[in-house]
């Protein structure tokens, strides 16, 4: 199984390429769970919370380090961005978060450009940072040392590069 994570900032269309991908390839997605703890809380996030929501990524993660049934899966976010978060809000990333994002899991990064319009909901933040974001989501990538491709565009050409990239970069592997 081929697994690549969809990143980017808030607001840049993940959920639904991540949603729209796996439809193409047939593929099971993972959504985001930040966004449903977040909507669920009575008062503002706080840092257990997001260690709640690490462990859980986590979790998804470890789900289909075995699951060999599909030739993809699709995450909406992963740990990158959770480790943002604690890096931006707290100034400090739990040893566990820095230690999962070293196994290498995801095989390739769908990193969304923040070109679509801010669409603001109750749990969006920072609409005003998304380029500061983007470049620090792409420098973590980069840090980890995986292939990524830079998704841009608009409706069906935005899908299509999306596409385009998760089939070029399995056309490199399974030729290696």
């Amino acid at each position: 199984m081929y697994r690549i994570a969809i990143v980017g900032p808030e607001s840049t269309g993940k959920s639904i390429l991540a949603e729209q991908l796996a439809k193409h390839f047939n593929s099971p997605w993972v959504p985001e769970y930040a966004r449903t703890y977040v909507e669920k809380l009575t008062q503002p996030y706080d840092y257990d919370d997001i260690c709640n929501i690490a462990r859980k990524q986590i979790e998804q993660e470890i789900e289909y380090e075995q699951n060999i049934n599909a030739p993809y899966v699709f995450f909406d976010t992963e740990l990158i961005i959770t480790k943002v978060w604690f890096e931006y809000c707290y100034k400090k990333v739990p040893q566990f978060v820095e230690e999962r994002l070293q196994t290498g899991f995801f095989d390739l990064y769908l990193l969304c450009a923040p070109d679509l319009p801010w669409e603001p909901d109750s749990v969006r933040e920072h609409g005003h940072d998304r380029d500061y974001f983007f470049d620090w989501y792409k420098s973590e990538i980069e840090k980890l040392g995986k292939p990524y491709f830079v998704v841009d565009g608009v409706g069906e050409a935005r899908v299509r590069k999306a596409i385009e990239a998760v089939f070029s970069n399995w056309c490199l592997v399974i030729g290696n």
